[in-house]
């Protein structure tokens, strides 16, 4: 349903424009700024989201709580999101950017205010549960929204700037909690946060102002149910497996990835069902546009080797070389901020020559860094790692920004919402099984009886990950020698 109650012309080429007077900015002005508020309040929802990991031996302690049990506050964030992204391309669809991104906000905010004021593990879980919430939804509204008001030869700019998000939040999020650990209380975590969040909530109130098309999309409960018990048994069955391997885990991790499974399969069934009359959920016509399933298939790969390292760099660290937690923090920032340098660049010369000709060498070399990080042993000292680590994190740069514009780009506009959700959610299942892939081999491997890290362990997770980028290299030669055009619907 289109609203129209304004008639806006474009600066740029003079074209009317018809939509809603109370949320239209000229693009060619305000387009910077809706996308830069997107972009500043993407990367405090995705720094929250590790800033924990540093956090959890300090939680342990202060709130009596069992290791297996304060884990839940990383793995009950990522369950949730896994939960609520695949409905995004729903809530895209049916709801203007504005409302969405508001209500993405106050959920963030209010588990924010509810982490911080928790007096024990509960309510501190029922917080990180609201914050997921938000989170899951802030990403793909962001790709969609740059799809939406940036042309199609400005996209890869744009998107590199999102990857600084996706790449430097992560990788300063548990250097800033070990700052913070170092001077204060836990909660300050969340005290620090949360006045941020409040700003860009309110300033997202007043200047997101986006030309949008809605329509009234109706909500399939059942496929609701079936993706929350298909995606939430896979990310929680995959992330168990290096648990179990470790000698810990209640539930065989075979269980929920069987049901998440099987559940899968009757989701995807009823949505070629339901998209026949544009009813969908989450719409999978997106696969059936070649340069966006290529492009995802190697987005997938590569996250999977990224969280793989993100996980047994930090092991390696503290286990064998004896890092603590403020150092291990300090020898993977690095890496983190020169991706998000990159990021810009890359973005822009995509522009210029599309996404071949940076990806194919981008699998080259995050393929080489990966089979240097096989050669780390107890005499490595942290100098090389960082070298490794900052070479494979300028490899994943020159892969992620390509690679994430070339797939939504190549959608028709119908299917911007449905294409970003798609890639979000198997963003996250792919990060669950490379981290379950390469942790499970690290613990079957390793010479020490009783599962802790050592070097064999390490180095067979770290082989394991180097063999898995020479299919990382082999695909990138499918990608498209020339910028895509968009497909046909």
């Amino acid at each position: 349903m289109l609203e129209k109650e304004a008639d806006f012309r474009s600066p740029e080429r003079g074209e009317a424009m018809t939509v809603d007077k109370d949320r239209v900015v000229p693009v060619a002005t305000g387009a910077g700024l809706v996308i830069g508020l997107l972009v500043g309040s993407a990367f405090v929802m995705i720094l929250n989201e590790t800033i924990m990991s540093v956090a959890l031996p300090t939680l342990i302690v202060d709130l009596r709580v069992s290791a297996s049990t304060a884990q839940w506050l990383t793995s009950g964030f990522l369950l949730t999101m896994a939960v609520v992204i695949p409905i995004t391309g729903y809530l895209l669809q049916r709801f203007a950017p504005r409302q969405v991104f508001i209500g993405a906000m106050s959920m963030f905010s209010g588990g924010t205010l509810i982490a911080g004021l928790a007096p024990g593990f509960q309510v501190l879980l029922a917080g990180r549960i609201v914050q997921a919430v938000g989170t899951a939804v802030m990403i793909p509204l962001l790709m969609t929204t740059v799809l939406t008001l940036v042309p199609a030869e400005r996209r890869g700019a744009m998107m590199g700037t999102i990857s600084i998000v996706i790449a430097v939040a992560p990788a300063i999020g548990p250097t800033i909690s070990g700052l913070i650990l170092s001077a204060l209380d836990w909660r300050w975590m969340f005290w620090i946060v949360l006045p941020i969040a409040l700003v860009a909530l309110a300033a997202g109130a007043t200047l997101l102002r986006v030309p949008f098309e809605t329509r009234d999309a109706p909500l399939d409960v059942v496929s609701v149910v079936l993706s929350a018990i298909g995606f939430a048994g896979l990310v929680y069955g995959l992330s168990s497996i290096g648990e179990t391997a470790r000698g810990g885990g209640s539930v065989p991790p075979w269980i929920p990835v069987v049901a998440g499974a099987a559940a899968l399969v009757v989701f995807v069934r009823r949505q070629l069902w339901l998209q026949r009359a544009d009813r969908a959920l989450l719409d999978l016509r997106p696969f059936a546009h070649r340069t966006f399933s290529v492009s995802l298939g190697l987005m997938v790969i590569a996250m999977m080797s990224l969280f793989g390292a993100l996980i047994l760099l930090p092991l390696f660290l503290q286990d064998v070389l004896g890092a603590d937690p403020f150092v291990t923090g300090l020898v993977v920032l690095p890496g983190g901020l020169v991706m998000g340098l990159v990021a810009p660049f890359v973005g822009r010369a995509y522009d210029q020559v599309g996404a071949r000709p940076l990806v194919v060498p981008g699998a080259v070399v995050l393929s080489g860094s990966l089979w240097a990080l096989t050669l780390l042993g107890e005499g490595s000292s942290l100098w090389f790692v960082v070298a490794i680590h900052i070479v494979l994190s300028a490899g994943l740069a020159l892969m992620i920004t390509p690679l994430m514009t070339e797939a939504l780009g190549s959608l028709p506009s119908t299917l911007y919402a449905h294409g970003s959700a798609i890639v979000s959610t198997l963003q996250m299942v792919a990060g669950a099984a490379g981290t379950a892939l390469f942790v499970t081999v690290m613990t079957v491997a390793s010479a020490d009886p009783s599962g802790a890290t050592d070097e064999v362990g390490t180095r067979a997770a770290f082989m394991t990950a180097a063999i898995l980028s020479i299919l990382l290299v082999g695909v990138s030669l499918l990608v498209a020698r020339k910028p895509v055009a968009v497909e046909a619907a």
